[in-house]
């Protein structure tokens, strides 16, 4: 594997998809990419957190 680099579907910047990141998803099950960058799956998960606080 190589490192991969991939666009954020939301913000439109690129990242880089690490072999180590690959690993990691592949032993996990995971079958997709990463489709936000970093940035944006921390404040998507913070989003996520604060509507469960709200209901």
């Amino acid at each position: 594997m190589a490192d991969k680099t991939l666009t954020c579907k939301d913000c439109g910047a690129e990242f880089v998809f690490t072999e180590g990141e690959q690993q990691f998803y592949a032993e996990k099950g995971f079958t997709n990419e990463p489709q936000r960058c970093p940035d944006c799956r921390k404040a998507r998960k913070e989003q996520r957190r604060n509507n469960n606080y709200n209901n």
